[in-house]
Parts: structure tokens; sequence; C-alpha cells
């Protein structure tokens, strides 16, 4: 049963909010998605599904790799701005922990930031395992709490965004939360975008400062204290 529908009201109606008001300009831009995709190898015309795809960014660049683009999301905003971007692709407004396709059904499965603010992470992971594909490849980026800022600004003077259930996991809690559901852990990289995105403002067009959005960092030891990990998985 999907929990506590005040609590996944409270979510929708504060991303419904903030689509709203900023509209693409809380996301990176769809620039900064390819790199996911080049992590994941994909190929053309397999299906992929984003969970949590909002306006769609994603989406729009696996449209092309010319993928089939299917994405759910709990806003019915952001999926209204990712229909009217994307009107082929199958999108729908749907909780994570109720996907709502059937078993065996994608050969790629994306995340991207929103793994985090799931209220029942564990059913969000066992839906994702039970439409994934036997061979399927899976990206997600999640939040690390080992970050200077978030410990400042949100275990120290408690500035936590609790209407969007904002969360974050060590490097090694995340690794157990995914093996623990059953996923193999292929790769595991730092993000990088908090640093590129001053390159990509002050680009003038690629002509001053060319940013290279398919670049993926290798992991080292630093990576415990990247602003945010992505990890690419496997089905053990």
């Amino acid at each position: 049963m999907v929990t506590n529908i005040v609590e996944q009201q409270s979510v929708r109606e504060w991303f419904n909010k903030t689509y709203q008001n900023r509209g693409l300009s809380y996301l990176r831009p769809r620039e900064a998605y390819y790199v996911f995709l080049e992590i994941l190898k994909v190929r053309k015309g397999a299906s992929i599904l984003d969970v949590a795809c909002g306006p769609g960014q994603l989406l729009k660049i696996a449209k092309e790799y010319e993928l089939d683009l299917h994405g759910v999301d709990i806003s019915d905003i952001g999926i209204q701005m990712a229909k009217e971007a994307l009107p082929d692709a199958d999108l729908r407004v749907a909780n994570a922990e109720q996907l709502p396709f059937a078993n065996n059904s994608f050969e790629y499965i994306t995340c991207i930031g929103s793994l985090e603010r799931m209220l029942q992470l564990q059913k969000v992971l066992q839906e994702i395992r039970r439409v994934s594909k036997a061979d399927a490849e899976v990206c997600f980026m999640v939040r690390n709490s080992n970050r200077a800022s978030w410990k400042l600004v949100k275990e120290h003077l408690g500035i936590i965004n609790k209407k969007g259930h904002q969360g974050a996991n060590t490097l090694e809690q995340w690794q157990e939360i995914f093996e623990d559901a059953g996923f193999k852990l292929k790769a595991v990289y730092p993000d990088i975008w908090p640093s590129r995105r001053w390159a990509h403002w002050f680009s003038l067009g690629g002509r001053l400062f060319p940013v290279d959005y398919k670049r993926k960092e290798e992991a080292d030891d630093s990576i415990k204290f990247a602003y945010e990990f992505i990890f690419h998985l496997g089905l053990s």
C-alpha cells in the first residue's frame, strides 16, 4: 500500500508549486543530462523509464539517442510540462511506489536527484527491479550526507525541506541500500556538475568556456565528499 497519503500530497504540492513558480530554472539545463546516458551506454531503440522525470529534461536528451521514452512523476504539473516538450513519449502521473508498468518492461531505468525524496525507498527500489528486464542497467544520482554544506545547512542549522522530503546518505549507506535491494554495483562516480555549471553559465554558446556534458569523473578517495553520487547498477 502507498505510504501516508497526507505526506505524499505534501510532496506533490511542493513540486507542483516549484514547477509553477520556477519552471525549468529549478533544474539543471537539459545538456547536463547527457552524462547519465553516456554512463549507461544506451542503445538505439531500447526502452528507458525515467522515475521522477519532472518536466522531462533527461528524456529530452534520451530522444536524441532514439530511445523508447517513458516517464513517471508524482507532480501533474511536471508531467504536463514534459508532455508539451515530448508529445510522443509515454508520460504518466504516478507514485514511484506503484509503477504503472508490467514486469520486465525496461532496458534502462534512471532516477536523477530524487531517490532521497522517496517516502518508502525500499518499496520504490522493489518496483524498479520489478519493471526492469533481467539485463537492465540502472543509473541513480543521490545526495551525499557527508558533504560539508549538507552538514552545516541541513544538520546543524536544521534548514531541511520537509515538504519536499529532502534527505541524504553517505556513500557507504547508499551502496548498502542498493545492494540490499538486489542491485549490483557496476560503478560509482562523483557528480561534477556543481563545478561545471560555472563554465556552462559563462560559456557564451561554448565559445569561451566549452563544456563537455558527456564527461564523467572516475571515483577516487575524495568521492566521499562529492555533492552527489552517480551510481551505475545492474541486477544481481
